[in-house]
């Protein structure tokens, strides 16, 4: 979707119903790069009295979604993502972007889409890594640690809520109990289908350790699927909003502890970049997440092997779209040979 054909004057009816006021303008201030799950759109819109209130719209994609579907229920990935946002707005525990509404009439806009008000606040940059430009550099040792720690208090946070009193137990299919085993089939088999048959020796071997390792009886709840510093947006070292829920799942917490560790060594080690001051290590963090739960400790290390896999697949999953866009040649492995593989390796290497 471009500019040009953006329908801003059914953008600006749609916004102006809701915000009951009929006179309105709507201007696209810019569209955030990156992800693959929907398009992104900064508005402003402007009531007959010139006043600005600045919104982000959320639009469906045509292409399939990067992440396999953990619903039975049919519906677009953008709804999803709605529905999730929704709940925990309402519960009020975490900080959550005070949404529009959401649409799910593609005449209006050509998609189904959602509008939420615009957060202020900053986001840690993720290339370069944050660990080396940006505001997080700017910080003083101490403000680091409470950065990362109140990122994995929200995160605790979310593990926290009782499915019954949100209503997200949709997000698990009908007849399967919920947990790290199915979590690992889920994800297994949707990286098979877009491997296609070819040769990932790094991923077999990992998957090999999962089934080995993955406990099947755990305590399970919402998960937000895809935690990190840089889903957060900052007010200083507090969180204003948690954002991107698109991987929300039904699942042992430690599904999410996994991957926040394994993309802080993305961030890190991965890059080769030293640890500034005061930015708590891996096993550090680990602590920090479960005396927030309130929960003895427990090893993640399989999770962490987890979530590293996970992001071969998505990364597998995003080169064969590119392929299929004609942005990719056909003969490319990058697919296999990229940062998701040598961070997947680094950690097979450590377990030694």
């Amino acid at each position: 979707m471009t500019n040009e054909v953006l329908n801003t004057e059914a953008l600006a009816k749609w916004i102006g119903e809701r915000m009951g006021s009929p006179s309105i303008t709507v201007e696209i201030g810019g569209r955030p790069s990156g992800g693959f799950s929907a398009e992104t759109l900064l508005v402003t819109a402007r009531d007959a009295a010139n006043t600005p209130f600045r919104f982000v719209v959320r639009l469906e994609t045509p292409e399939p979604a990067v992440y396999p579907t953990q619903s039975d229920l049919v519906m677009p990935e953008i709804e999803i993502q709605y529905r999730i946002m929704d709940a925990l707005r309402r519960d009020g525990i975490v900080p959550i972007a005070e949404l529009l509404g959401y649409e799910s009439d593609d005449r209006i806009l050509g998609t189904p889409f959602f509008v939420m008000h615009h957060v202020d606040g900053v986001v840690p940059i993720e290339s370069p890594p944050y660990s080396s430009e940006g505001f997080f550099t700017e910080m003083r040792p101490e403000q680091r640690t409470s950065l990362i720690s109140s990122g994995l208090q929200e995160m605790a946070r979310l593990h926290s809520l009782p499915l019954n009193t949100i209503d997200l137990g949709w997000l698990a299919p009908a007849g399967v109990t919920p947990g790290s085993k199915h979590l690992a089939n889920l994800w297994k088999s949707f990286g098979d289908d877009e491997l296609r048959g070819r040769s990932h020796p790094l991923l077999d071997s990992a998957w090999e350790a999962i089934a080995a390792e993955l406990p099947s009886n755990e305590r399970t709840g919402l998960c937000w699927g895809d935690p990190r510093p840089g889903n957060i947006i900052w007010n200083g070292t507090s969180p204003a909003c948690l954002t991107d829920f698109e991987a929300a799942c039904i699942g042992p917490p430690e599904f999410d502890l996994g991957w926040w560790l394994m993309f802080d060594r993305t961030m890190h080690e991965l890059a080769g970049l030293d640890r500034l001051a005061g930015d708590p290590t891996r096993d550090e963090q680990r602590s920090i997440y479960f005396q927030h739960a309130g929960r003895p400790e427990i090893d993640t290390a399989t999770h962490e092997l987890f979530a590293a896999a996970r992001y071969c697949v998505i990364v597998v999953r995003v080169m064969n779209r590119l392929e299929q866009r004609g942005l990719l040649p056909a003969d490319s492995m990058v697919w296999r040979d990229n940062p998701a593989s040598e961070c997947l390796e680094m950690i097979i290497a450590e377990r030694g």
